[in-house]
């Protein structure tokens, strides 16, 4: 990494880290789904913890909760449980989650992991390039895309996933049958 990469990458998490860990930051902009006016869905192509590459497109026809997280960030810690709640909930049906880790490695991931088991895919997101086309400004910012791979909702902040609302808003997206 480049001395000019490497520092702008730091200024990010440090901004990040800032909002974030500020009072309150995230949670007094949290807490519920909010329906989305912010333009189109950008693309998003990443690799997995085991290298694989995953496209937004292989998921067409699936409605698709993208969280952007990180393991220093405490509400993305706290949510993710009920994000693996709503996904077993979910089980059988065409939904899927995808955490997006904002700039770290697999060690640090992995090591999290093991302290808070989930079964939905993380991504890396090294560079940070998706975080910067998706608009991510606050950890964790997550966003629900339809079927047609449309942003549909988005939450600045954590989020009880398996929460009732969620659940049927959820739902309410999925295809019949």
């Amino acid at each position: 990494m480049s001395p000019r990469h490497a520092t702008r990458v730091f200024l990010s998490l440090a901004t990040l880290a800032g909002l974030v860990l500020s009072p309150g930051a995230a949670r007094a902009a949290g807490g519920e789904l909010k329906a989305w006016g912010g333009g189109a869905t950008p693309s998003l192509a990443l690799r997995d913890l085991q290298g694989k590459e995953h496209k937004l497109a292989d998921y067409r026809g699936k409605v698709v909760v993208i969280n952007f997280w990180a393991t220093w960030c405490d509400p993305c810690r706290e949510e993710m449980p009920s994000m693996q709640r709503l996904l077993d909930k979910l089980a059988g049906k065409p939904f899927a989650i995808l955490a997006v880790d904002f700039g770290e490695g697999a060690p640090r991931i992995n090591e999290f992991l093991k302290k808070v088991p989930v079964r939905f895919t993380v991504l890396l997101d090294r560079d940070t390039s998706a975080a910067t086309a998706w608009k991510v400004k606050v950890l964790p910012t997550t966003l629900v895309l339809d079927p047609q791979q449309r942003i549909r909702y988005s939450v600045t902040g954590d989020l009880e996933w398996d929460s009732q609302s969620v659940e049927d808003t959820i739902k309410k997206l999925l295809p019949p049958g």
